[in-house]
């Protein structure tokens, strides 16, 4: 049996929230709330990147982090991109169905795991992880 190939063409983008969401799994966070704060960081990032802002978090009660993160007075909410909400339901959306749940959950996802589980840091696979999938 072949192995499953992704719908469109894996970017860093996908790498770094899948990353995110098995990272903030590790920090016993709601799996819900994982998937919506690891798309959430995706667009902070990529928007602070490309020169957009990234809209805030959404939060008004939030204190500033040592490590560059926005923490909520309620650390399991979901946060806000432009005014859009990131919840687990925009992870599914933009992620997964964009690759293909087969492929996600039978390939892609099993191996950011393994790279996080051997403590690789995601600078370390954001290129190499994805080689072979960019087609």
């Amino acid at each position: 049996m072949t192995e499953p190939k992704p719908r469109f063409p894996i970017r860093r983008f996908d790498v770094f929230a899948d990353y995110n969401y098995v990272r903030n799994l590790e920090h016993d966070m709601p799996e819900d709330v994982a998937r919506g704060r690891a798309i959430w960081a995706a667009k902070v990032v990529a928007g602070r990147r490309y020169g957009a802002s990234s809209g805030g978090s959404g939060g008004g009660s939030e204190k500033h982090e040592g490590n560059g993160e926005h923490q909520n007075a309620d650390d399991n909410a979901f946060r806000s991109v432009g005014g859009l909400l990131q919840t687990d339901e925009t992870f599914q959306k933009e992620i997964v169905d964009r690759m293909g749940r087969e492929f996600y959950d039978q390939v892609f996802h099993p191996a950011i795991e393994q790279a996080v589980a051997e403590g690789k840091r995601y600078e370390d696979i954001r290129d190499q992880i994805r080689k072979d999938w960019k087609k």
